[in-house]
């Protein structure tokens, strides 16, 4: 089965596998005492990383280590940035409404208290 990099970010502990391995290279024991998930799950999941190009797992002596390689995340950068200005519209707007209900609350209170 090939695989992509959309699959290796389809799941949130590679994610976060892909998180720890963008700071550091650690061995697969290190990955495996960062998650409250078992051995063997963590270990799939370190194999669909590495079928999709997104780690290296290479064995130094009785330890084997993973590396991440960066440069193969770049399709799914360039896919998430098309809409990167969508969603900067979106949050922007949002801000403004939100702004608008802030201002809008304190003279709804004052006007209450008068009221009362």
């Amino acid at each position: 089965m090939r695989r992509d990099v959309f699959q290796a970010i389809a799941d949130p502990v590679r994610r976060d596998i892909i998180g720890l391995l963008a700071e550091k290279t650690l061995t697969i024991n290190s990955v495996v005492e960062k998650f409250d998930v078992s051995r063997p799950a963590i270990s799939k999941h370190l194999k669909i990383l590495e079928e999709c190009g997104i780690i290296t797992i290479n064995k130094q002596g009785r330890e084997r280590f993973c590396q991440i390689r960066p440069k193969n995340l770049i399709p799914a950068f360039l896919w998430i940035e098309q809409y990167r200005n969508l969603w900067e519209e979106k949050l922007d707007s949002f801000e403004n409404y939100l702004i608008k209900l802030q201002t809008r609350l304190p003279d709804e209170q004052a006007k209450n208290k008068k009221d009362e």
